[in-house]
């Protein structure tokens, strides 16, 4: 479809931004590559792939290196100063206001919030992710050493939004995990991409690219997992939940060699408050496992937690 100097001129005022990205690359007759040189000229770097997924609208510049590109773009495209910044703002708003389910921040879910943020900001990932878990189960196991071997997960997550063709994988393992030795697999429906680590807080985060872009409503499944077993003497595992509703399902399996003595669930409105909810878990013989069922999630953490003799 040809595109004229007028639809530019329009699409400048109204938006969205990544609409008036794309066309005024092609009413400038601009390839992708071209652009990135003229960018490297002016002493930005962006990828081809990142000048891609912007003009597609599967993703968005949001750190202050993308916005400076966005800046420099304006300049390549010989378009008004702050044209494409002041729809990036008006974008932003508008899909504020459409409907989703309401989200808690990971400062109240995760301990090492902060550190979360942070890797999350470095794969240029929304807050949200763009997706909500309709399902969930996980496996976890414990080895011989009483430590967290690794885990295993199965999810079904629904896109409230077009574009979506990741999901952002969290892993904090117990103190002393050396998260550089901790190994991400894709099973099902997924392959890994950029994995970021934390060797401080034991914190990893890991890009699961889909084999499909999502509109909003799209359901999707894909199973991953993490391989641990770097850390000290586990006594719990938690998961937080930013949006409500889905089910949830955990399990914990311990190894033969190391049974604890009791265990509970637990839930949590947030990380500094008290847990409540609480309730005895029966360890079962042959497969030496307890676990816990979540009907219609809240936001907030559920877990199991265990005494060792």
């Amino acid at each position: 479809m040809g595109h004229t100097e007028a639809d530019l001129v329009q699409l400048l005022h109204t938006g969205p931004f990544h609409l008036a990205l794309r066309t005024a690359l092609a009413v400038r007759g601009l390839p992708l590559q071209r652009v990135q040189h003229h960018l490297a000229h002016r002493g930005v770097k962006v990828g081809v792939t990142s000048l891609s997924y912007w003009q597609q609208g599967a993703r968005r510049p949001q750190r202050p290196e993308s916005m400076k590109a966005v800046r420099a773009l304006e300049e390549v495209l010989q378009l008004p100063g702050n044209s494409l910044i002041r729809l990036l703002a008006e974008d932003a708003a508008v899909r504020a206001e459409v409907e989703r389910p309401a989200a808690r921040s990971y400062r109240s879910l995760v301990e090492a919030s902060g550190v979360v943020e942070e890797l999350l900001a470095e794969l240029e990932s929304p807050t949200d992710g763009g997706l909500h878990t309709v399902g969930h189960q996980e496996r976890v196991r414990i080895g011989a050493g009483r430590e967290l071997l690794g885990r295993d997960s199965q999810q079904v997550v629904r896109a409230h939004r077009d574009g979506i063709d990741r999901y952002l994988a969290i892993h904090r393992g117990d103190p002393g995990c050396d998260p550089d030795r901790v190994e991400v697999r894709a099973a099902e429906n997924c392959r890994v991409g950029r994995v970021r680590r934390h060797a401080g807080t034991g914190v990893l985060v890991a890009e699961l690219l889909f084999d499909a872009r999502l509109r909003a409503g799209d359901t999707y499944v894909f199973s991953y997992g993490f391989e641990d077993g770097t850390g000290g003497p586990s006594r719990e595992y938690v998961r937080g939940f930013s949006f409500a509703g889905g089910q949830y399902v955990l399990q914990v399996r311990f190894d033969e060699a190391a049974l604890p003595v009791r265990c509970r669930r637990f839930a949590q409105a947030s990380t500094g408050a008290p847990r409540g909810g609480r309730s005895e878990l029966t360890l079962t013989g042959r497969h030496r496992a307890v676990h816990l069922v979540e009907q219609g999630v809240r936001p907030g953490i559920l877990g199991i937690d265990w005494d060792w003799a």
